[in-house]
């Protein structure tokens, strides 16, 4: 196998690699058939930020060993499969942006990453502990879905408060927007798909940094929940893109989290 040097490396896009960390370093090549074969013999000494991450590489690598006419030796196809592990049937999605990421990156520059990773373990902590399922984690966005809605909620407060507290490299305040959706999406072997799918990332993307969104299907679904210590305040209906129906939209207020935002940033309000 011939050795990628680091200008060869840097010269390969993030396709050809079956892992990128939360650091954005880049892992285990699979470009052509030699480096497929090298990736399947260290795949297990790599150390994987979580294990939906350690999946979705599994299946990456075994996508390029299919590819390449590899025998993927000592990998179990059924064990490549995370739908294997994520809720079916009517779940809660939570969606969350970094807002301003852009210029965070301009004023933090190479140290951005190591923030954008720092934001990422509030995030995954406060989903492990209420009980959800990390999703997809890319850029600046963190996808996660719960059987439970109270449970969603409980991630999404948990989170923001933990935000507030920080604290963050210069004094810099770094704010996430959340969204909260209900649904019966279709879950494939790369993940969810469906109307309920765009519908949180819409709702995500609507709202400010610091904000919790809820949908009407949330909202209905957190109906007896043993959660207390919040209210949900009507936004109104809204109209998103690519969406048939407008959505009531829902804004949770708690102690501890700001109440007062600007309307909306995307979607039509009716």
């Amino acid at each position: 196998m011939a050795k990628l040097d680091a200008k060869a490396r840097a010269q390969l896009p993030d396709s050809v690699f079956a892992y990128i960390d939360s650091t954005g370093k880049r892992r285990l090549p699979i470009n052509d058939a030699a480096h497929v074969r090298n990736a399947l013999s260290r795949f297990n000494q790599v150390v994987f930020d979580d294990e939906a991450a350690r999946d979705r590489a599994r299946l990456r690598l075994l996508r390029a060993a299919q590819k390449h006419g590899v025998a993927p030796i000592g990998f179990i196809s059924a064990q490549l499969q995370p739908q294997r592990r994520l809720p079916k049937g009517h779940v809660t999605f939570l969606l969350t942006d970094i807002e301003r990421s852009t210029e965070l990156l301009a004023r933090l520059d190479d140290r951005y990453a190591s923030l954008a990773a720092s934001v990422r373990r509030v995030l995954r902590r406060a989903v492990r502990r209420a009980g959800g399922h990390e999703v997809d984690a890319r850029g600046d966005e963190f996808f996660a879905v719960f059987e439970h809605a109270p449970a969603a909620l409980d991630a999404a407060v948990e989170l923001q408060r933990a935000m507030v507290e920080g604290p963050w490299p210069d004094g810099v305040e770094v704010r996430v927007r959340a969204g909260i959706h209900s649904g019966r999406p279709t879950l494939t072997e790369t993940g969810y798909v469906g109307l309920a799918v765009h519908a949180a990332a819409r709702i995500c993307y609507g709202a400010h940094g610091g904000q919790i969104v809820v949908s009407s299907a949330a909202r209905t679904a957190l109906q007896g929940s043993p959660a207390a210590g919040f209210e949900l305040r009507s936004l109104g209906s809204w109209r998103f893109q690519g969406l048939r129906e407008p959505h009531e939209l829902f804004q949770v207020e708690v102690d501890g989290l700001g109440a007062r935002f600007p309307p909306l940033r995307a979607g039509e309000k009716i």
